[in-house]
């Protein structure tokens, strides 16, 4: 009944100048109004109804109720007939499906379009995100063989804060302050971790540490960081090449770019290749207290990574990228998710510089799992023997940080 009263609408507003929300509302109340004169229509299922036609026509059809649940934080749609959410952690099937691939296809352009990107067979990949700051990747026939697939990872309307993680246990206190007086000193500090374990949302929490009085840019394939406190805040955005290979604005020309901007701090959403070389360069010339996200399994795999990414944009040595590292990290938090579903801060490392060939590095924190009750962990992450070695920064800003002690 759906799509045939989305048709009627379609018609009764025909070629009209653009409508406002209300009155597009009285449109569809003078439809349902005619149609629950022939049929027997419940107050529920008109105000389903009413809903419905009108994210069929302003919003993003089956989609729009989803984007509105708050507790829905992925939509993955293989195809028009299955669509899958996550919520609490726990993957389910909905029982709603577009009408037709068309109508999909329709919704995915009208997606895409909010950030000025396009996808079509010629250009079957896109990420993209939407106004409120969702991100979405579409991929599209001939590379998806059961219709066009839309996966869109939802973030809170409000940023979360480092004091929302620590109520959920994902960080205690002590490690926040820590953190906090890192960034405040300006330590460059990378956070690492597996799909789904957070990174975007930690860094925007750790970002609001950043002093108000700075000057930041936000570099991004998509934008999604929040940053909230800070009034010289620049926010840049990748752009695709078009159809000719031609006009794309990658991470590395805005990392470039950045650096003649008089950046305090750069943020580097997520390396994922070559701009590694340039996010190092840009740590070790006098941006203190920048940072940046990457995928990996441990902390050190994340070192193994960032030298795999950097050698895939220069041929150098291996001593000379790992001279690189050691120069322009000082810390790294490595985030995971357990098998309870839970996001937690897993461990924090110093790097300790480059020696005999090699990037040193020790454990500050690190997560221990006690047991497991009612299928949620219950572990501490507990401060280390080793404590934090590099104070220089930490006395050029005029901190004095006790911490943890060796025992």
């Amino acid at each position: 009944m759906t799509e045939e009263l989305r048709k009627e609408l379609i018609q009764r507003l025909g070629e009209k100048d653009v409508l406002s929300d209300e009155e597009i509302f009285e449109h569809i109340d003078e439809l349902i109004i005619l149609r629950s004169r022939q049929m027997l229509m419940p107050l529920s299922m008109r105000e389903r109804l009413r809903k419905e036609l009108f994210a069929s026509i302003r919003g993003m059809d089956v989609l729009q109720e989803l984007l509105d649940d708050a507790g829905i934080t992925e939509i993955m749609i293989n195809g028009y007939r299955d669509i899958f959410v996550e919520e609490d952690g726990q993957l389910r099937k909905v029982d709603k499906a577009f009408v037709s691939k068309e109508r999909l296809e329709d919704v995915i352009q009208q997606m895409v379009s909010t950030a000025n990107r396009r996808v079509n067979e010629a250009e079957p990949i896109v990420d993209s995100r939407l106004p409120d700051g969702s991100r979405i990747n579409v991929i599209l026939a001939p590379i998806a063989m059961n219709g066009p697939v839309v996966t869109i990872r939802k973030f809170p309307k409000s940023p979360v804060t480092m004091e929302q993680l620590i109520g959920w246990g994902s960080i205690t206190e002590e490690v926040a302050v820590f953190l906090k007086v890192l960034v405040v000193a300006g330590y460059n500090i990378f956070v690492c971790g597996g799909t789904g374990s957070g990174k975007t949302t930690f860094l925007n929490a750790l970002s609001n540490y950043i002093p108000a009085d700075e000057r930041v840019i936000t570099i991004e394939d998509s934008a999604e960081l929040q940053l909230k406190n800070i009034a010289n805040l620049v926010s840049l955005e990748t752009r695709n090449a078009n159809a000719e290979g031609e006009n794309g604005i990658t991470i590395r020309d805005l990392i470039k770019t950045a650096l003649r901007a008089r950046p305090d701090r750069i943020i580097v959403g997520e390396i994922r290749g070559k701009e590694a070389l340039d996010l190092l360069q840009a740590f070790n010339t006098g941006h203190d207290g920048s940072m940046s996200t990457g995928h990996a399994n441990s902390p050190a795999d994340m070192l193994s990574r960032i030298e795999t990414m950097v050698l895939m944009g220069m041929d150098m040595p291996i001593e000379a990228v790992r001279s690189q590292i050691g120069s322009a990290i000082d810390v790294i938090v490595y985030l995971g998710r357990l098998r309870d579903k839970s996001r937690r801060v897993l461990s924090i490392i110093e790097i300790d510089g480059y020696r005999d060939g090699e990037v040193k590095y020790h454990d500050i924190f690190k997560f221990e799992e006690i047991r497991e009750v009612n299928g949620k962990i219950i572990g501490e992450l507990k401060g280390c023997r080793d404590r934090l070695y590099n104070r220089t920064k930490l006395e050029m800003a005029g901190i004095y940080w006790g911490g943890h002690e060796e025992d």
